[in-house]
């Protein structure tokens, strides 16, 4: 290669480019801009648990054995909130309520819930005679039940906007048989799903 080649060749040699120095201003803007996405995303996601519990459902758990053999305590179960914005709770639906003010009177919280099982509604008269439950004069055949109630109770007419419930565990229940009717209002929501234990894991 004569050395005007060469000269030639060294002039055509591709040079490495220059390294441009990290902008650290950039840098810091994207790190942060992570940050505020997450915290965004984070917000969000409670936001949305914080309305799914208060609009819509909840999980609850039981702490006592008034609703055995159909609940037991230690069961955590979703209590679903939309329907009795639309409608009154109907017989047999196990609903978890407050407090209502008889029950408070005897020393409960108003965060306490109670859950029990709906056996009459407005206008209903129910009844307790020799181990059964009459509604309407109609004897309920209750194959969920512990036992047959120990107790008699007269009959009696529900309110309208009033509920009469029970637990499944008569003998062993603070129930309407005790403190009286349930205001519709103080109702939270209707028992639907049992998701812990698993061996137990299903519908109610």
């Amino acid at each position: 290669m004569t050395p005007k080649e060469k000269n030639l060749a060294i002039a055509n040699k591709p040079t490495s480019s220059p390294k441009i120095p990290r902008d650290k201003t950039s840098v810091s803007n994207s790190f942060w801009s992570k940050i505020r996405e997450n915290a965004v995303t984070v917000a969000i996601a409670l936001i949305l648990a914080f309305l799914i519990r208060i609009f819509i459902a909840e999980p609850r758990y039981i702490p006592s054995d008034s609703m055995f053999p159909t609940l037991l305590e230690g069961d955590r179960l979703v209590v679903e909130k939309v329907s009795y914005r639309f409608n009154s709770p109907n017989r047999q639906d196990i609903v978890v309520f407050s407090p209502p003010i008889q029950l408070q009177i005897q020393g409960y919280a108003r965060n306490q819930a109670f859950i029990k099982r709906v056996i009459a509604t407005s206008g209903q008269t129910v009844a307790v005679h020799n181990g059964v439950v009459y509604v309407d004069n109609r004897p309920l055949v209750e194959n969920y039940i512990a036992e047959y109630p120990s107790y008699n109770l007269e009959p009696v007419t529900v309110p309208e906007g009033r509920l009469f419930v029970m637990g499944d565990n008569r003998n062993n229940s603070n129930d309407s048989h005790i403190w009286g009717f349930l205001p519709e209002e103080d109702v939270i929501g209707r028992a639907v799903f049992r998701f812990w234990p698993l061996t137990r894991f299903g519908g109610v």
